[in-house]
């Protein structure tokens, strides 16, 4: 495992997990900095789920499990904001988070290991054709994978949770199971709901 001392933190209400993509536009001076500074130390920074029962004055809003992430793309948006393309790298764990005078929030930061790569069995294909079915809706989610993985359940499973009405902290507790299995039941349940 390895831990980062001083890891910028960018807490959202969404979510990207590794192998997942996500496009931002960043505006803040703190935000701004924490992008230069990442890739200037190119350890990348955290995204974070927020904890809508947590107070962010002692920082509880920000949900321990996050992951790491990089820019993979820039560019300058029509509105003249800074727009990324970041990925997701690994899971980690954020503790003692610190809040600098601009706002930016620092964390130390753990490494986790991330779910394995594990085929899908034949009860979960449901699940991974339903977000084949969603790609082809949303063009502007396809893009991000031109190489999409509908037959590695921990992918599918993380896609998932990148895009369905969950609280952040369903989602944590989910993404504390060592594995996908969980989460792909859940799907699978407010799939046939539907």
């Amino acid at each position: 495992m390895t831990e980062y001392q001083a890891l910028p933190l960018f807490p959202l209400p969404s979510q990207v997990f590794p192998g997942g993509k996500m496009s931002l536009r960043i505006f803040e001076p703190r935000y701004l900095r924490m992008v230069k500074e990442s890739y200037q130390s190119g350890n990348g920074f955290a995204i974070c789920m927020l904890d809508e029962r947590g107070n962010t004055d002692a920082n509880s809003h920000i949900l321990p499990l996050a992951t790491r992430v990089e820019v993979i793309d820039f560019d300058q948006l029509d509105d003249g904001l800074l727009g990324i393309t970041v990925v997701g790298l690994e899971r980690i764990e954020v503790t003692n988070i610190r809040t600098e005078a601009d706002g930016l929030r620092i964390g130390v930061v753990t490494t986790l290991p991330c779910w394995p790569k594990c085929q899908m069995r034949h009860q979960q294909q449901l699940v991974a054709e339903q977000l084949r079915r969603v790609y082809q809706d949303y063009q502007e989610l396809a893009q991000l994978y031109p190489e999409p993985q509908f037959d590695d359940a921990s992918w599918v499973a993380q896609r998932w949770l990148e895009i369905v009405p969950l609280a952040g902290s369903t989602k944590q507790q989910l993404w504390q199971f060592d594995e996908p299995t969980p989460t792909l039941n859940l799907i699978a349940e407010m799939l046939q709901k539907d």
